[in-house]
């Protein structure tokens, strides 16, 4: 689509556009342009990277998975990726925000049967974080959307129960 094309332009940014090819040209053209005029040209480098990650989420958004902030969906990968166990406190460290912010997360993934909490049978004060079968399969699924196209394993058959 050549630039100078205004009304298309909103036609795509309005969702008037049916084909799915255009939100990536508004999304090129607009970081090319704004390179172009005198941005740091070391950004250049990461228009493919951010043309992936834009078409993952726009896939993830179409799928009509429920909608995860980017705080529940990092909350959710470090517990699946990074070896337990997890507590609010370390996660809140972790992630450097606060305990509650963990915990209104946590009643979010919880809600939909992505994590669980967990009493620690040495000590009942201490809660953790675990991982369950519906989580594993959600990431799994999202994890298709990454690199679309591509064949691998489930990436988190490891999930606890």
């Amino acid at each position: 689509m050549p630039v100078g094309q205004p009304e298309r332009l909103v036609a795509i940014i309005t969702g008037r556009e049916t084909s799915h090819q255009p939100q990536r040209y508004v999304f090129e053209t607009g970081l090319a342009r704004g390179l172009n005029s005198g941005s740091d040209p070391s950004v250049a480098s990461l228009i493919p990277t951010l043309s992936s990650w834009m078409s993952t989420l726009v896939d993830y958004v179409r799928s009509g998975e429920p909608d995860l902030t980017n705080r529940q969906m990092a909350l959710l990968m470090v517990v699946y990726l990074d070896p337990g166990p997890h507590t609010v406190r370390g996660l809140a460290r972790g992630l450097n925000v606060s305990k509650p912010v963990v915990t209104r997360a946590l009643n979010r993934l919880g809600g939909l049967g992505y994590l669980r909490r967990q009493r620690d049978d040495s000590d009942k004060r201490n809660i953790f974080v675990a991982r369950t079968p519906k989580g594993a399969a959600f990431l799994d699924e999202f994890g298709q959307f990454i690199g679309k196209g591509e064949q691998r394993p489930a990436l988190f058959q490891h999930a606890h129960a």
